[in-house]
């Protein structure tokens, strides 16, 4: 038995698979992780639970001709051999019955790469022994994910692709009382517990905060300071379709004004997909190899979009390096001149908005944002937290907030990485910074 995330047990079914025979290409790719689960509720672990899991999924290629199975795997090489074999064979059957698909774009050259982060993960033990010492006698409410996750691909051109990190990620909330409370996150490939504790203790303070009385405010216009995380829901939105290829082309991105320089953003907004700055794989599923970097907004206007292999066919144009969905993996806002450290001075009377739920379009193709304000946010006076807010709805453009609205960028970017587990850990991420901008829109 080997273990699911380790290289030998990819490379041996890839050698024995990735066989050109009655076929024009095979293909082989791996989705893999070995992960520690930690569910905590009043500082207390409630939940673990350690996950051990690979998903293979074959391909075979004749002509403009393909079909894929995807199948778990069990560690046994010989068994998952024997049934990726018969799986195989039958999709080489099956391409019969399929027909030609047009906008088929595959690798015409074979490439390797090879990344291998060995981070500093903590044990188990020394998370709850973490948030045991220095969340004690608090309604810490908390989930930690950490473990190496892989990505690989090989094909029969003699392609081959290999990528593990170690990484974790603990999204955590110290509740004051009902639906108060303040989120923080702490992620990552080295863990301190020095970290740790600084930011549950930050957290803690906010808590006392909370228990002043919370304002209300009036619909209207208001200067506002988004935290990274605020920004990562914002950035979040703007990449559903935003940037892909086939959407503008099609007419329903939310960038079209952008695109077509009906609007600007602000000049200090420089927006990129960041492969090299990022935890994803520098590889897509098809074995096409990402670019470092894809200029996405260059000084506030429109730069490249994320093209997939079957709109880079259908469209005439290279591709470079976008997943399926034409949606970013390593989203990165370049950073401003705002000091980090001196964001509340810099907003100085207005909103600070740590977290945001519930984001959609209420007018897309004018890329106008709407959601709500969640857990702590604060107004702020003279540079200060004074009270905390009630729960508000926003509504407004982001070409606008961005552009003529904004005042800011800080000067630290702080990467966001996915927390999503459904199915497998993601290894997705934004990097951004925090911003000030002015005339801020709350609606009710």
């Amino acid at each position: 038995m080997t273990t699911l995330t380790d290289r030998s047990h990819f490379e041996t079914l890839a050698a024995a698979l990735c066989v050109a025979d009655g076929v024009d290409r095979v293909s082989l790719t791996l989705n893999a992780e070995s992960s520690d689960f930690l569910r905590f509720n009043r500082a207390a672990l409630r939940q673990a639970t350690q996950v051990l899991q690979a998903q293979a999924t074959v391909a075979v290629v004749r002509g403009a001709r393909r079909a894929e199975s995807s199948l778990t795997l069990s560690g046994d090489a010989a068994q998952d051999l024997r049934r990726l074999q018969a799986e195989r064979a039958q999709l080489t059957s099956d391409l019969d019955l399929i027909p030609d698909d047009p906008w088929l774009l595959l690798p015409d050259t074979a490439t390797r790469s090879e990344r291998d982060d060995a981070g500093a993960l903590p044990t188990p033990d020394q998370v709850i022994d973490a948030v045991r010492e220095h969340a004690a006698g608090r309604d810490f409410v908390g989930f930690y994910a950490g473990g190496p996750v892989v990505r690989a691909y090989a094909d029969s051109l003699g392609s081959r692709h290999w990528h593990r990190v170690e990484s974790f990620h603990f999204d955590w909330c110290l509740y004051q009382a009902a639906d108060k409370a303040v989120k923080t996150a702490y992620a990552g490939t080295q863990w301190s517990t020095t970290e740790f504790a600084r930011r549950v203790h930050e957290a803690a303070a906010r808590v006392e905060l909370l228990k002043l009385d919370a304002r209300t405010l009036a619909p209207g216009a208001y200067r506002a300071a988004f935290s990274p995380a605020a920004m990562n829901e914002l950035l979040g939105a703007l990449g559903w379709s935003g940037f892909s290829l086939k959407s503008r082309r099609t007419g329903v991105s939310s960038l079209l004004q952008l695109a077509h320089g009906d609007a600007r953003l602000h000049a200090g907004f420089h927006l990129s997909e960041a492969t090299g700055l990022g935890i994803a794989p520098a590889f897509t599923a098809d074995g096409f190899v990402k670019p470092a970097e894809v200029s996405l907004v260059r000084a506030g206007q429109a730069a490249d979009t994320l093209n997939s292999p079957r709109s880079a066919r259908e469209y005439g144009l290279p591709a470079n390096g976008a997943n399926a969905e034409e949606s970013p993996d390593s989203l990165s806002l370049a950073p401003g001149a705002l000091p980090h450290e001196r964001l509340l001075e810099s907003l100085g009377t207005g909103l600070y908005v740590s977290n945001l739920w519930y984001l959609n379009y209420s007018d897309r193709q004018a890329c106008r944002m709407t959601g709500m304000t969640r857990f702590a946010c604060f107004w702020v006076e003279d540079g200060r937290l004074v009270a905390p807010l009630n729960v508000m709805r926003f509504d407004d453009g982001f070409l606008r907030m961005f552009g003529e609205g904004l005042v800011g960028l800080t000067d630290r970017a702080e990467i966001v990485p996915e927390s999503d587990t459904y199915q497998m850990r993601q290894l997705g991420s934004i990097t951004t910074p925090a911003a000030v901008i002015e005339g801020w829109k709350l609606t009710l």
